[in-house]
This record gives C-alpha cells, structure tokens and sequence, in this order.
C-alpha cells in the first residue's frame, strides 16, 4: 500500500513549459524549513520540473507554511 499524497489534475494531456516533453506521475520530495515530506506530482522526466496544482500551492502547502514559522 502506498501512503505518498497524490495531487494529480482530474483531466488534460500535460506538457513540460520549459522543454516540452509529456509530464508523468512521479515520487517528488517537497521541503520546507527543516520539514520535507513526499508526495506525487506530475513532473517532467526530462528536467524534473513538477506541476504543483494551484488548490495545493495555495491550499495545503500553504497551511504548513503557515504551521512550520509559527513553531
């Protein structure tokens, strides 16, 4: 069973906007601060650039932000 978070668009045929190459699901490690965890996005292969969704960028990622500076 895998317990990695999945943050996937529900649709679309995604591509690289740096170097056009198909994006796939893919293991990325996300850090803040001294936190880090792991959670799949869709990245790029070629440059490992990854899509972070904007209900996550704003959402989530933001929450723990917010948590990590208040300790």
């Amino acid at each position: 069973m895998n317990d990695t978070p999945t943050y996937l668009p529900e649709s679309g045929d995604w591509s690289c906007a740096a170097c056009g190459e198909k994006l796939a699901p893919a293991s990325v490690a996300v850090t803040y601060l001294q936190g880090g965890f792991t959670i799949t996005l869709m990245t790029c292969q070629k440059c490992g650039l990854s899509l972070v969704p904007e209900h996550l960028a704003v959402g989530k990622m933001f929450e723990v932000e917010q948590l990590l500076e208040d300790k």
